[in-house]
C-alpha cells in the first residue's frame, strides 16, 4: 500500500484533487497496488450528492465553507484534530463488493482504536464506528469504474468536536460525536495515522485478497 501522509493542514480542494490524479492512475494500471492519502484538512463541511441538505442546517451561516461531493451519506465536518483518510482501491482486483469493502475501513479502524485502548465497535444498520452511542468515526465512500475514493474520518482531539454541533452529523438527530482522547487514548493524529495504515493493509489483504 502507498501511503501518503501530509503534516500540515490540507486545503480540502487539494485533497480532492490528489484523489483525482490516483484514481487516474488506477484506471491506466490495472495492477496498481493499493493508495492511501492520510491528512488533517483545513475547516469544511461537506455532504454527498443528494436533494436532502436538512443535515447542514442553515447552512449558509455555517463557519466554514460547504462541499457537495460524489459520495454516499449525509453532511459531515472535516478539519484539525481529526484524521481524514482516502483509501483508493481498485475493487476490481479484489472483489467487486462495496459492502464487504466499508466493512473492511471499520475493521481498521476498530483495530486502530483497540491499539490505543479504545474498545470501539460497528454498528448494526449504522455506518461508521462508535463507543457505545458516540460516534467516533464516519465514513463516506464514492466508487467509479469500482476505484474507490474519499473514505473515512475519525477524531482524534477534542478541537475536532465544536464544529459538529452546526449540523446534523451524518443526518442522525441527537447523535453524540466523540473523539479518541475523550474516550482515554493518549495519540495524536500522527501516531494514530501509523497505526492504522497496517491496520488496513492486512484487513483488505485478509477480507478482501488480490484475485490472481
Amino acid at each position: 500500500m502507498n501511503v501518503y501522509r501530509f503534516s500540515s493542514l490540507v486545503p480540502y480542494k487539494k485533497g480532492l484533487e490528489l484523489q483525482r490524479r490516483l484514481r487516474a492512475l488506477h484506471e491506466m494500471d490495472a495492477d496498481r497496488g493499493d493508495d492511501l492519502i492520510l491528512l488533517e484538512h483545513e475547516p469544511v463541511y461537506t455532504i454527498g450528492r443528494t436533494r436532502d441538505h436538512h443535515s447542514l442546517g442553515a447552512a449558509a451561516h455555517l463557519p466554514s465553507p460547504v462541499y457537495e461531493i460524489h459520495r454516499g451519506g449525509q453532511a459531515t465536518y472535516h478539519g484539525p484534530g481529526q484524521l481524514t483518510g482516502y483509501p483508493i482501491v481498485d475493487l476490481n482486483r479484489r472483489r467487486k463488493d462495496i459492502h464487504a469493502y466499508v466493512a473492511c475501513l471499520e475493521k481498521a479502524l476498530i483495530a486502530a482504536c483497540a491499539h490505543w485502548g479504545v474498545q470501539a465497535a460497528s454498528r448494526e444498520g449504522l455506518t461508521g464506528v462508535w463507543v457505545g452511542v458516540r460516534k467516533l468515526a464516519s465514513i463516506g465512500i464514492g466508487v467509479r469504474k469500482w476505484v474507490t475514493a474519499h473514505g473515512f474520518a475519525v477524531n482524534v482531539t477534542p478541537v475536532s468536536l465544536p464544529p459538529f454541533r452546526h449540523i446534523i452529523p451524518c443526518g442522525l438527530d441527537g447523535v453524540v460525536m466523540t473523539c479518541l482522547q475523550n474516550e482515554g487514548a493518549i495519540c495524536s493524529t500522527e501516531e494514530f495515522s501509523a497505526v492504522l495504515a497496517p491496520c488496513l493493509e492486512s484487513i483488505l489483504e485478509a477480507e478482501m485478497p488480490v484475485r490472481g
